[in-house]
């Protein structure tokens, strides 16, 4: 079944053309559903794959499965061991690519169109009949292991998992998605088809395809690819809240200079406020050299090179961050103005100035997304996972400018919480000690 749902016009400045894209919705005899673009001028198939739970779903005591699991795939299926698999990849000039995430598995597939078929009968065999074999498993596994050992000698990785840590506890967002070395070395073959079954099933599946293909071609194809996988998971983990309270953690590290992670609770994807929330970030800490935080702690002052924010909507808990790096004698100064950034914003708001520039920033880059087939692929399977329509992509721009200056600085006094704002530094900080 097909029916066509939008068409989007919008305007490439970048190759100054402008883009008609016909979003289709397809619903498969199987009842995979995806959303099509057909684009036959250039002769490739960007397919996005998306499981909903990934390394969220990893078991007690097996974190670090799906995430292993996730980097194995590609290392034999079938009756080809994994070179045999990648040199069959290659002599099809396919390429795919596997990453687990804390929500999310993500599948991407680019192939030739004179090749397509058979480049997705290798995919769907790397999907459907993973071997898991020790060899690749140990290969894989040291890997990994190495990943762990480096992570544990970066400053921002430990600041990172040290909030985490804090802020959820035993929730699966509280760990790493790699796992420890203990829980890593301790999986088995067996943890790895676990793990397969648990995170690619059909119940939590995303599509998006785009490309040298029609819509009627797509229904068979994801049948033939993706149907036999299994048709349910395990429960997802449920939402947790936010448990750090504002203040200081220091971790001491042996660096001249320490970096800081820094938040407080965020504002959920779906909320009638977060395309002013978007904006308020956007002033406040994500528009680089045109941020507040940038100016205040970088051009006036010169305590960091760099220093941002961002809101992480993620689909059980959600936060605001931001990150900063100073000299050891400087962060303390530099956490202070920060924070006196945070209630500034807060208190008094934006001006209409700043609001202006950020919409006419906002909605100039929007359009420039869609400069190719992978990344309109990605774009639409990402609208897909939290429930945006495909008219978004036509009416997002003007969500932008629907906010007001009233919004804006409503939001930002519910939003912005100086004094929730709990910083992980570490380093060697002078003047700065933990709060708890």
């Amino acid at each position: 079944m097909l029916r066509i749902l939008a068409t989007l016009c919008l305007t490439v400045f970048a190759s100054a053309a402008r883009a008609e894209i016909d979003i289709v919705e397809v619903t498969s005899s199987g009842g995979i559903e995806a959303w099509v673009v057909e684009e036959p001028s250039i002769p490739f198939v960007a397919l996005e794959i998306r499981f909903r739970g990934s390394a969220s779903l990893d078991l007690p005591g097996k974190r670090g499965a799906t995430n292993l699991m996730a980097g194995l795939i590609e290392e034999g299926s079938g009756d080809m061991t994994a070179q045999e698999f990648q040199t069959a990849r290659e002599a099809l000039a396919a390429q795919f690519s596997f990453r687990a995430f804390d929500d999310t598995l993500s599948i991407s597939a680019q192939v030739l169109t004179e090749n397509r078929d058979e480049a997705l009968a290798l995919l769907r065999q790397a999907l459907i009949t993973p071997n898991f074999d020790q060899d690749a498993l140990e290969r894989v596994r040291a890997q990994v292991l190495s990943g762990i050992a480096s992570d544990a000698k970066d400053p921002n990785r430990i600041a990172g998992a040290a909030f985490d840590a804090a802020a959820f506890g035993d929730h699966p967002y509280g760990t790493a998605i790699d796992g420890t070395v203990e829980s890593v070395n301790a999986l088995t073959q067996e943890d790895m088809f676990e793990a397969h079954r648990n995170a690619l099933t059909r119940d939590r599946l995303y599509v998006s395809v785009v490309g040298d293909i029609t819509a009627d071609e797509v229904g068979p194809l994801l049948d033939t690819l993706l149907g036999d996988l299994p048709a349910e998971g395990p429960p997802l983990p449920p939402d947790v809240a936010f448990g750090l309270d504002g203040g200081v953690t220091v971790i001491d590290f042996n660096t001249p200079q320490s970096v800081a992670l820094f938040g407080h609770v965020g504002i959920k994807r779906n909320d009638d406020d977060f395309f002013a929330a978007y904006i308020i970030n956007q002033v406040l800490g994500a528009g680089g050299f045109e941020s507040r935080l940038m100016e205040e702690v970088r051009e006036k002052r010169g305590l960091t090179y760099g220093i941002s924010s961002f809101l992480v909507p993620k689909f059980h808990a959600e936060m605001m961050l931001g990150r900063v790096a100073s000299s050891n004698a400087t962060i303390a100064e530099a956490i202070e103005v920060t924070r006196a950034e945070w209630a500034r914003m807060a208190n008094d708001g934006m001006t209409a100035e700043e609001l202006a520039t950020a919409k006419t920033y906002l909605t100039g880059e929007y359009p420039l997304r869609f400069d190719g087939n992978s990344e309109i692929a990605e774009i639409m399977v990402g609208m897909q996972m939290i429930d945006l329509p495909p008219d978004y992509v036509i009416n997002r721009n003007d969500f932008i400018e629907a906010v007001t200056l009233d919004d804006i600085n409503r939001v930002a006094a519910e939003l912005l919480r100086p004094d929730d704002l709990h910083f992980v530094v570490v380093g060697k900080p002078a003047d700065l000690v933990s709060t708890q």
